[in-house]
């Protein structure tokens, strides 16, 4: 302590230096430096800078750069087209809040997207604090509005009125707004190109017939659960000669054959069509959609929990839409193996197939349908109850040899019987999902693995009878081109596994043994073999993996990125060294 008159003034003691050598003068003349670039590359690096204060620092550099940026013509000027971003919720979702964004991003380039999610209980969001927003952010292009009760037609008409650049609008539960403020949107943003409209019981078809109208720009439309929507505001929407839509999303409307027969024939821009709880639409209007041949352009279509998709609809679709790639239905109770197989002799572009809860389907139609599609490179079965474990004559039947994904879960009817079938028509897959089928056994599942060709992520997850026999096959068949193996919950498998898996997967990249039966002997014969890529392993649930996987695992974790030890019988003690010595490693204990 030194004392300076009245005050104690502490002086730390000086830090030694960390180098004790020779103090260095760097000679900087030969380091890098823009002044070598010629003046070409100098004009598109200076044209590119955001604004006039940029461009003015820059000019002060050197008479050089003053001369390359006074050569920049205006139109030359790279302009960004990113715009500001932000997003309130809950307790922040205020008027004050939105008022502060309005003042502090009009400085900035202005606000380009804005989404407020809920509000906050006692001071909420209201028509002042939306308008505060119009009347700051004129170039407001993308606006979200979710579960808010007290903003109504007066804020988004101040919306309407200032936004006019406005591009892409989503009302999610708001109660207040009618179609009062979805016409005013419509009159003055005729460059809205995505329209979104979930659970607001006041919007119908006079907001949607104006929509229709004006904004002729439109790409995406998603209708959710509006009960006042019906078939005149949604044939307004597409009927019009101007329409652009690609993207219709359709959900739980009181929509009728009507709307479908017109989406069959002016629907010639869809591309992406999903149609969900449409309890008005009988057979007759999936029929007239497909025969209409409007949908041309259709490349992927979604039906779930519609009873008016039955097999006569299911075939019109498949005429109707050549260029089909992608077809997902699910819970459609009344769609049978005679719909499937028609569809699939039909659809000859199709390349994607997701059936759930498709209870009236069995294996015949599922290996019919395989057998049909030349171009099928992925085919997801999800608890399909139908589905027997019987035995089929398959001899009739092509292969598919352009399937590289297949997926079955949850379907608790199909066996190794089933299995064996399926592998003979599926001689190329690369991607395998078992996960869930308690009833395959070795038998069934060995057919396949010895008929594919180089199977990269296998998923076997919960296939409890299922042993150390597989393991070794799909190691020393598919060994060289293996990279992801899920074997979590399959209890039968031990040890010799993990040696087989040692010894012959060099790509191996993410691996789970989760609640199998491995022990320290087995992550030790892991830790010496060939994988010099693994990131990803999960031993959780292994109780025999002790303290003596330690060592073994800091081998391994040389290149690890995730491990999870989670309910073994590793100590925090050895957890925590881990931790220290694979610093880059995320370790779940």
């Amino acid at each position: 302590m030194l004392s300076l008159g009245h005050a104690d003034v502490y002086c730390p003691p000086r830090k030694r230096a960390r180098i004790s050598g020779p103090f260095v003068v760097k000679d900087r003349s030969k380091d890098p430096s823009l002044e070598i670039l010629p003046d070409e590359c100098l004009f598109e690096i200076l044209r590119r800078l955001p604004g006039g204060r940029e461009r003015g620092a820059a000019a002060c550099v050197s008479k050089r750069w003053l001369t390359v940026l006074s050569s920049v013509r205006n139109s030359e000027i790279c302009r960004s087209k990113r715009y500001l971003t932000r997003c309130v919720e809950g307790k922040k979702a205020t008027d004050v809040r939105l008022a502060a964004i309005a003042v502090g991003t009009s400085t900035r380039g202005g606000l380009g997207k804005l989404s407020i999610r809920g509000s906050n209980s006692v001071r909420g969001i209201t028509n002042v604090g939306l308008s505060a927003i119009a009347h700051g952010c004129p170039s407001l292009r993308v606006l979200s509005l979710w579960n808010v009760p007290s903003i109504g037609d007066e804020g988004l008409l101040e919306v309407a009125r200032e936004c006019r650049s406005l591009e892409k609008l989503d009302l999610s539960h708001c109660r207040s707004i009618s179609n009062k403020g979805l016409v005013a949107i419509a009159e003055n943003c005729p460059s809205l190109t995505s329209l979104t409209i979930e659970s607001c019981p006041k919007i119908g078809n006079e907001g949607l017939q104006a929509i229709g109208r004006c904004c002729t720009k439109l790409q995406s439309l998603t209708i959710k659960d509006c009960p006042l929507v019906g078939d005149q505001g949604v044939a307004s929407l597409l009927s019009s000669g101007a329409s652009m839509l690609s993207k219709v999303k359709l959900h739980g409307l009181n929509i009728t054959d009507f709307s479908l027969a017109v989406i069959g024939h002016y629907g010639k821009l869809i591309t992406s069509l999903n149609l969900c709880s449409l309890r008005n639409v009988s057979q007759k209007g999936f029929w007239v959609m497909g025969n209409a041949q409007g949908l041309q352009s259709l490349v992927s279509l979604t039906i779930t929990l519609c009873q008016g998709a039955t097999d006569v609809g299911l075939e019109a679709v498949g005429k109707g839409c050549p260029n089909l790639k992608h077809m997902c239905i699910r819970k459609c109770c009344f769609v049978s193996d005679g719909g499937l197989v028609a569809f699939a002799k039909e659809a000859g572009s199709l390349e994607s197939l997701i059936l759930e809860e498709c209870n009236r389907i069995t294996q015949v139609g599922i290996l019919n349908a395989v057998s049909n599609c030349r171009k099928l490179k992925s085919l997801s079965l999800v608890k399909c109850m139908g589905i027997k474990d019987l035995a089929l004559q398959t001899s009739m039947l092509s292969p598919c040899e352009s399937l590289r994904s297949l997926s079955i879960r949850s379907c608790p009817g199909f066996g190794s019987t089933s299995l064996a079938m399926v592998g003979k028509l599926c001689p190329k897959l690369h991607q395998l999902d078992l996960s869930g089928l308690c009833g395959i056994t070795d038998a069934g599942l060995l057919p396949l693995l010895e008929n594919c060709e180089g199977l990269v992520k296998v998923n076997l997850s919960d296939c409890l009878n299922l042993t150390d026999q597989v393991v070794l096959s799909l190691a020393t068949r598919h060994g060289e081109t293996l990279e992801l193996l899920n074997l979590d919950g399959c209890r039968k498998v031990t040890d010799a596994s993990l040696v087989a898996i040692a010894d012959y997967c060099p790509l191996l990249i993410d691996l789970d043994v989760s609640k199998c039966a491995i022990t320290d002997s087995g992550v030790a014969a892991l830790s010496g073999g060939v994988q010099v890529n693994l990131q990803v392993l999960s031993l959780s649930g292994c109780s025999m993996v002790s303290n003596k996987s330690v060592p073994s695992l800091k081998k391994l974790g040389e290149n690890l990125l995730g491990l999870n030890l989670q309910h073994c019988s590793v100590s925090c003690s050895s957890v925590e060294l881990l931790v220290e010595d694979l610093w880059r490693c995320d370790i779940l204990s």
